[in-house]
């Protein structure tokens, strides 16, 4: 019989009704009725072509046929939950791998981590970095951070407010822009073009001009005095996110994180 055509579902009640000895008792055990227990066992002794259980006036009996096939199909369920341990021991790891871009990572996730990490001194941090054909499967990713205008297909939640800022440099500088892959259209000649949103601030820093940047990879550098806003904050459609598909997403460890960095 292939995989696929298992009656696991029937087996299950076999293996209930046999340790009980009772359709009644197997019922309770199993949350259904005595006649859905009754109607299982039939139809796997359709499909089976054998006997399951004689009715003698002492109660049920085991036939030689269920004797025979009784202790390797309690072997097999005591496998199939040492498998569902296997998989959900993966819940309780120390380890989490993250995928982020790198400059969200060095300003925004990594302190957040660091502070996270000081209260799990058991758990370990794999950071990789994001790109556009990321996938959870291959990459056997926990969870990822991006910059997108929603969650798209997986699960997720957003990571402060949807918009951009300039700034320069604390003291002044320059009006030129500064550009990087994916900034907003904006006046002025580009000075400088660099590869993501947190080398624009850098940049704006050391006085090459004014850089229009995501709010959340600037807050902490506007707060700690290395560039100063220009301006009013301008509404985005994007917003960093943290995502991850349902499974990933349902994890202990996963939700503990997201708990952690979003509090």
């Amino acid at each position: 019989m292939k995989r696929t055509h298992l009656p696991l579902n029937g087996l299950r009640v076999l293996d209930a009704a046999a340790r009980h000895l009772s359709f009644t008792r197997a019922a309770d055990e199993l949350a259904v009725t005595p006649a859905a227990v009754g109607q299982q066992i039939r139809a796997l002794e359709d499909l089976l072509g054998v006997v399951l259980f004689r009715r003698t006036p002492k109660g049920l009996e085991l036939t030689a046929e269920t004797e025979a096939g009784l202790a390797a199909l309690r072997a097999g369920f005591l496998e199939f939950e040492e498998a569902v341990r296997a998989m959900q021991a993966g819940q309780s790891s120390s380890s989490l791998t993250i995928a982020a871009p790198r400059d969200i990572t060095a300003k925004w996730l990594q302190p957040r981590l660091a502070g996270y990490a000081a209260s799990q001194p058991d758990l370990k941090f794999a950071l990789v970095a994001a790109d556009e054909t990321l996938d959870f499967t291959e990459a056997n990713l926990d969870i990822a951070l991006r910059l997108a205008d929603g969650a798209g297909e997986h699960e997720g939640i957003k990571l402060g407010e949807a918009a951009f800022v300039t700034v320069e440099a604390a003291a002044g500088g320059p009006e030129h822009r500064i550009d990087w892959p994916g900034c907003p259209d904006s006046d002025g000649a580009a000075t400088i073009r660099v590869a993501d949103a947190g080398l624009a601030i850098e940049a704006a820093a050391n006085g090459f001009g004014r850089a229009c940047v995501p709010m959340l990879l600037a807050e902490a550098d506007i707060a700690g005095g290395r560039v100063r806003q220009i301006g009013d904050a301008l509404p985005s459609p994007l917003a960093y996110w943290l995502i991850a598909p349902l499974p990933q997403w349902r994890q202990k460890k996963v939700k503990a994180l997201v708990d952690a960095l979003t509090s």
